[in-house]
This record gives C-alpha cells, sequence and structure tokens, in this order.
C-alpha cells in the first residue's frame, strides 16, 4: 500500500462540525489530537483541526466531504480513531465511490450516554474525568480504471484529518454571562458546579404544587400530607388507595354520615362508579337504600308487606354493590368503612353480588 504525498494530490477532505463550540477551549487537548498526525508516512497536507462539541443525550454531527481532484473514479472507506469509546460513533456514507470532479458527504454520527457525567468509571477509579477526546479520521481510497473494458485498480492512497472532541452539559447559568465570559471554557464549567448545586432547589419551588397533591407527592411525603388532614393511614390500603382517600378527605369529612358521603367513600375503594346519571337507586352499582316505615296505621298499611308487628328497626339502611370483576370488593373492608361513616344509632345489611362468569 502506498500512502499520498503533497504532490499530486487526488482526494480533498473537509471537516464541517454541525455543533461548534462557543468557549475557547484548553490548548493542551488540540495538541494532543495533533500529535496523532505526527507520522512520517502520512501526509498531513490538507489537515485541519476542528472542534466538535457533544451534549450527553443529544446527539451531534460531523459532516465529512469528500471531493476526487483526480481523472479516475475512487473507492472510498472510512476509519475512525480516538481515544473514546468506538460504540459513540457510527459512520454514515452515501456510496463507495466517487466520479471524476464530483463531490460525496459523509456523516460521522456521535451519541453520548446521557448518565456519563453521573456514572463514569473513570471516578470510581480516583482517575481525572476525561471531558475532552482527540479523534483522526483516515480516508482509505483506490484508483479504479481500466484498458480494454477490463477494470484494473491503480493506487492505494491515505488522506486524513484530526478534530477534538469536547463533551459538556448543559448549562442555564451561562445565559446569564455576557459573551466575554461565555467565550472561556474553564468559566463555563465551574458555574456549572453551582447550577447542579442550587438547581434542584430552584426546581423544587417551581413543582411545589406535586409535592403538595397526594396524587403526584412523594411517597414519603404521604404521612405529612395525611397528618395535614387529619386522615389516618390504614396498612390494608394499597399505596394509590391512599393517595386517592388522602386527597378527597375534606370532602369525605364534609359529607360524612349521609348516603353521598358514604357512596363517594365506598367508589374511592372499590372504583365501582358513582352511576350519578341513574335516577332508580337500585340501578346504581352502589346501592344505598334507606328504609322508612310509618308504622301500623289502618286502611295505609299492609300487614307482612310494609308493616309488621312487633316493632322493626328504624334508621336502617341496605348497601348493594354490584362489583365488575372478581376480588374488586373485600368485605371486611367495605363492613369497617361502613361502620366507620354511618351515624352511630343506624343499623344496615350489606349485599355484595356474586360476579357473572365467575365461576
Amino acid at each position: 500500500m502506498t500512502q499520498s504525498t503533497s504532490h499530486g494530490k487526488i482526494l480533498h477532505l473537509t471537516l464541517t462540525p454541525m455543533q461548534l463550540a462557543e468557549a475557547v477551549q484548553p490548548v493542551g487537548a488540540s495538541n494532543t489530537a495533533n500529535a496523532l498526525a505526527l507520522s512520517g508516512s502520512v501526509s498531513t497536507e490538507g489537515m485541519t483541526s476542528n472542534q466538535l462539541l457533544v451534549y450527553p443525550g443529544e446527539p451531534s454531527e460531523m459532516v465529512v466531504q469528500l471531493k476526487n481532484l483526480g481523472t479516475r473514479i475512487l473507492d472510498v472507506s472510512l476509519q475512525l480513531e480516538g481515544n473514546f469509546p468506538s460504540q459513540w460513533c457510527r459512520i454514515g456514507m452515501e456510496g463507495h465511490e466517487i466520479a471524476p470532479g464530483q463531490q460525496m458527504d459523509a456523516v460521522l454520527y456521535f451519541q453520548i450516554p446521557t448518565n456519563f457525567f453521573e456514572n463514569n468509571q473513570s471516578l470510581e477509579s480516583g482517575e481525572t474525568l476525561v471531558v475532552d477526546y482527540h479523534s483522526r479520521l483516515y480516508v482509505y481510497y483506490t484508483e479504479l480504471g481500466g484498458t480494454g473494458g477490463i477494470a484494473t485498480p491503480g493506487r492505494q492512497l491515505i488522506e486524513s484529518a484530526a478534530f477534538n472532541l469536547y463533551v459538556r452539559p448543559r448549562s442555564l447559568y451561562l445565559d446569564f454571562l455576557p459573551s466575554l465570559y461565555r467565550e472561556v471554557d474553564f468559566i463555563g464549567r465551574f458555574l456549572k458546579i453551582f447550577e447542579e448545586t442550587f438547581e434542584p432547589a430552584v426546581q423544587s419551588m417551581d413543582l411545589l404544587w406535586a409535592y403538595l397533591d397526594p396524587l403526584t407527592a412523594p411517597t414519603t411525603m404521604l404521612p405529612f400530607l395525611a397528618h395535614w388532614v387529619a386522615w389516618p393511614m390504614d396498612p390494608r390500603w394499597s399505596l394509590n388507595r391512599q393517595r386517592y382517600l388522602i386527597r378527597q378527605a375534606v370532602e369525605l369529612y364534609r359529607w360524612r354520615g349521609t348516603r353521598r358521603g358514604l357512596r363517594l367513600y365506598l367508589h374511592l375503594y372499590t372504583d365501582l362508579p358513582l352511576d350519578e346519571h341513574l335516577p332508580e337507586e337500585a340501578d346504581k352499582h352502589i346501592s344505598i337504600e334507606e328504609i322508612f316505615g310509618k308504622g301500623f296505621l289502618l286502611g295505609e298499611t299492609r300487614l307482612g308487606e310494609d308493616s309488621m308487628l312487633g316493632g322493626g328497626r328504624p334508621y336502617h339502611f341496605i348497601v348493594r354493590l354490584r362489583p365488575e370483576r372478581p376480588g374488586q370488593v373485600d368485605e371486611g373492608l367495605v363492613r369497617h368503612i361502613i361502620d366507620q361513616e354511618k351515624p352511630a344509632f343506624c343499623t344496615y345489611d350489606l349485599d355484595i353480588a356474586e360476579v357473572i362468569g365467575s365461576g
């Protein structure tokens, strides 16, 4: 294999980063990248030193422009080398052949893991976190030609170019600085330390409503919210049920001792619909029927149907539940709810319908 020289250059290579670093990068990083170019056999003519900025979790691209300056078709292939993990980059090409005088574009796609700064193995071994990387792109190409209609390969050549890869976190505080200070890379990285410290507290204040809503609050906040509304935490309830009950505690207190309050409580526990649109009580999934009697009045009552001898049970009501799936209703918990919500002088009957098709 022969290498390209500075005379009779055939392939023109240009690198164009799609995301430029706003701040001035350390000189040492560029020198490290250029050190890869120090090879006596590989030409460095036309080599450009580029800078590509990459944010963790966000895609970034380096466009590679290849132009055939010769008079024969070129068959090209790309190879990327650097001190970063190979899985960070993939190469996209439109093809492998470039006609004389034509240009072909290839793309280097970079994708850094989202948790790059939080889950970096170099920190576990006591080493310094590396955020500046160097790389070199090698373009291997061969001249294709033919005599008498037979294709014959020509010279095999190499063109290369170096560039630096800078991994930086997104920073909000840089937007508040004059452009003069944003041009210094150290200032941005230094401010990021304070941003990581204060920003969680700022975000907590912006989302304070979510901490005070039982449906979205962290689990550790639920006992505080329950104590705030004087609602007892019962381990028999699931976590989701506890959230709904704490959220509706004030409404349950307001209607305690009434049919509406009991129906709402049973609805929050069983997930059975309230059926407020149904006028007939017997048609509802949670039916609460109050028993009213006029006593024994001659001419207005019928013995055995709406009156009885020996007295009845005043302030009595019947709760009928129609579950939609097996295991939806725990009779013990339902009785606990009714005993807790009903007036002390009331009596009741509980009827839980069997689920059809449950076996």
